[in-house]
């Protein structure tokens, strides 16, 4: 299969496995997207000049005729994968197609693309987390610091907690989905062409918000912008952790506090009475997995000058695979919390009198009493 920049000399086969990696496979994720840029780029072309109508024309048709493509390790990536396509289809005309264009804005834009649709997604999963979290009975229970009973609290107080918490997580998702809405095509490899394009048509045929102009800026955005949704994914992740790590707790029969759904938990192969929150540990622990994955971006992208490196190629692995945790996590947790029902007579029955202690320590600060002299005369009682 021809490489894009073959000069005449094979690659050594043991170099080509490891710098093709696993790129020709996390591609076919990104192959939709790539279709997408490179059909714009055609018709971008056709109307500048460098593709007559019938050349845009047959390439635009056999992109959309595309279909599934599998792309092999000699392929090397999507972008190889689909010009090999449009020659083997149209011959000559399919060579056109890299005109005015680099694999790096290449991989730019269809990154940028997968970004805004799965921002979307993301989005739209949040908010039905969201809504099921407010939609649950507000029980009292009591509320803990230091994992000791505190104060009385109510489960309805701590469901609204998380949604407020994923509503803090939606508005940075805004603040990044505002950065991301550029369109990098014709930075080419990070210092543009010396051809007389137009990104503004590509930015409005991809629907993009704005033109990101500088090319050496679009280079440098790499890895940044996978940085900045592994951020957003990480925040989401962390309020998915917290609320497992709640409910893994406040189900055990030793707390009884809410019964979760069977057909969301396991068993065990031994122990005939177990059943397990397994979908709520994995929760738990994928917090970590896409926290490591964020800290694996921020390395990658770090002590490079500006300009285009392979590192770069790091990036996509942990974004993609972050992004599909953080989806499938959202999905399960949204049916945990709608199974979820409260035990409401353990509840009840946890609302210990110490809990009432500093509104007992109130009602003498209401008679008169300064507080530290009322906390300690309460404080008594309890000793």
């Amino acid at each position: 299969m021809a490489k894009l920049w073959k000069k005449g000399y094979g690659l050594d086969a043991d170099a080509e496995d490891y710098t093709v990696g696993e790129d020709y496979l996390l591609d076919q994720e990104l192959l939709p997207y790539d279709v997408q840029a490179s059909v714009a780029h055609a018709e971008m072309l056709s109307e500048c000049g460098y593709l007559s109508k019938e050349e845009a024309g047959s390439i635009v048709s056999a992109l959309k005729k595309l279909g599934t493509l599998e792309i092999k390790k000699g392929d090397e990536d999507s972008h190889t994968a689909i010009e090999n396509y449009l020659v083997e289809k149209l011959g000559e005309t399919g060579k056109k197609i890299h005109t005015a264009r680099s694999r790096n804005d290449q991989c730019l834009v269809a990154m940028r693309l997968y970004f805004k649709d799965h921002l979307q997604k993301l989005e739209s999963e949040t908010n039905s987390l969201i809504e099921g979290l407010k939609k649950k009975k507000d029980v009292p229970m009591p509320g803990y610091t230091h994992t000791r009973k505190a104060m009385p609290s109510s489960s309805g107080m701590l469901f609204s907690a998380y949604a407020d918490s994923l509503e803090d997580d939606l508005a940075l998702l805004q603040s990044v989905k505002k950065i991301l809405d550029k369109n990098p095509l014709g930075s080419a490899a990070g210092y543009g062409v010396p051809l007389k394009i137009s990104k503004e048509s590509t930015t409005s045929k991809l629907g993009f918000g704005k033109t990101q102009g500088n090319p050496i800026h679009c280079a440098n955005s790499r890895g940044k912008y996978e940085l900045l949704v592994a951020n957003v994914l990480t925040s989401i992740m962390l309020d998915l952790n917290k609320i497992a790590s709640d409910l893994i707790l406040f189900s055990t029969p030793e707390f009884g506090f809410f019964k979760l759904s069977k057909e969301l938990c396991t068993g065990s192969s031994i122990m005939p009475q177990k059943v397990n929150p397994d979908p709520l540990e994995l929760v738990r622990a994928n917090y970590h997995v896409v926290s490591g994955y964020e800290a694996m971006i921020k390395g990658i992208c770090s002590n490079l000058i500006s300009g285009y490196h392979r590192d770069f190629q790091l990036t996509k692995g942990p974004a993609l695979k972050s992004m599909k945790i953080t989806l499938s996590s959202l999905k399960v947790m949204q049916k945990i919390i709608s199974g979820l029902e409260p035990d409401e007579e353990k509840m009840k029955e946890a609302m210990s009198k110490e809990l009432y202690a500093t509104e007992e320590a109130y009602k003498l600060v209401e008679q008169g009493v300064p507080f530290r002299d009322a906390y300690k005369e309460v404080g008594k009682r309890f000793m």
